[in-house]
């Protein structure tokens, strides 16, 4: 680590060390390098407490319970520019055409919205239209038919809201529909592999192995994420039911399911590199995988106004939110974060197994740019 940067490390471990963090991965590049790279604590929330210096010395008996640098997290909404850019590849190749509506490339697509409307919620699908029990989010086909079949909730283009669990096989089903392949695989063989990210949608046995179980930062969590009941941010989060429910969260129907909006499974340091390649315009360790006028046009604000899932005004950008400094990534609920700051030069990835809120994001923030 630079030292530099010491406030960083120091406030990671403040984290560990208080009790407000039990296991997390915190990733920073700085000027087109790493210069933050830690990990710390447990990945079973039964696990033994690792100890106030940040976990880096394994329990004894608990060395299996270390989080450790290929420890891969669930980071919610922090996949969607992930699937995004399995899209956006797929545009940047010509193969698809981002005014194109959706329907010329998923036939019987009932709902009148562009590709651009999908990658930017405003395509009217904030939802699943169908009640469907837990097990529905191993079922890809009969979700994105629910979705194919459905009405928009409003007309496409004209507000966003965010589509918090259907954006995922949205514009999954149209890298399927384009490219043949599901998007996991396309993810792991057109971008996580040439750029070696260690992350991925629907794991394998061996790397479910390495997750890291999630855990509540406070029993009241998953009621407090929900909202108002029958909100329309309680139905886009709470169908198919358990998107916030340890015991499936935690279960091999999760971890190998792809459910793209919501199940991206990573480590911080791979998100800080997927940033940095982004942030370099396209080209990581000198293999271009995306276009800087791809990039560019991917991290424009596209829509600026109302949100009506996060109750809130909102900038998005084709699959990232924008902030008034200038960055773009995303958020997911439970605490991760990673984005890019082109204005301060760094790229930036918090994973973390215990849900609670950003706070820990804001306090690391506030360090690093104290370094700057």
């Amino acid at each position: 680590m630079h030292a530099r940067f010491a406030a960083v490390r120091d406030c990671f471990h403040d984290l560990l060390a208080a009790g407000r963090e039990t296991g997390a991965g915190l990733a920073i590049w700085y000027d087109g390098r790493p210069v933050i790279d830690l990990v710390a604590g447990c990945r079973s929330a039964s696990a033994p407490d690792p100890g106030a210096a940040g976990g880096s010395r394994p329990v004894a008996g608990t060395a299996s319970a270390a989080w450790r640098p290929d420890t891969l997290v669930n980071v919610y909404s922090v996949g969607k520019p992930v699937v995004a850019l399995c899209l956006l590849m797929l545009v940047d190749r010509g193969r698809v055409d981002l005014d194109a509506p959706v329907a010329a490339y998923w036939p019987g697509f009932r709902t009148p919205a562009t590709v651009r409307q999908v990658l930017n919620h405003t395509a009217g699908l904030p939802a699943f239209p169908v009640i469907r029990p837990a097990e529905a989010v191993a079922d890809w086909a009969l979700l994105c038919a629910d979705l194919a079949a459905a009405d928009p909730e409003w007309e496409p283009g004209s507000v966003a809201g965010e589509h918090a669990w259907t954006y995922g096989h949205l514009v999954g089903e149209l890298v399927r529909r384009v490219d043949g392949r599901s998007v996991g695989r396309f993810l792991a063989e057109e971008i996580a592999g040439p750029w070696r990210l260690d992350l991925g949608f629907g794991l394998g046995a061996a790397d479910q192995r390495r997750c890291a179980d999630l855990s509540y930062g406070d029993p009241d969590w998953p009621v407090r994420m929900l909202g108002e009941p029958g909100s329309l941010r309680a139905r886009a989060l709470d169908n198919p039911p358990g998107g916030r429910d340890l015991t499936v969260l935690n279960s091999p129907l999760w971890r190998g399911a792809e459910i793209p909006a919501v199940n991206l499974h990573a480590t911080a340091s791979a998100l800080a590199r997927l940033y940095a390649g982004l942030l370099a315009g396209g080209t990581l360790d000198g293999v271009r995988l995306f276009s800087p006028d791809l990039v560019a046009e991917a991290t424009r604000v596209q829509y600026d106004g109302p949100d009506l899932v996060l109750d809130r005004p909102a900038h998005w950008t084709l699959g990232m939110g924008w902030e008034p400094d200038g960055s773009w990534g995303m958020g997911g609920i439970g605490g991760s974060s990673a984005w890019a700051d082109p204005g301060r030069g760094y790229t930036f990835a918090y994973a973390t197994a215990r849900l609670a809120e950003h706070d820990r994001v804001d306090e690391l923030v506030e360090a690093l740019h104290s370094c700057l």
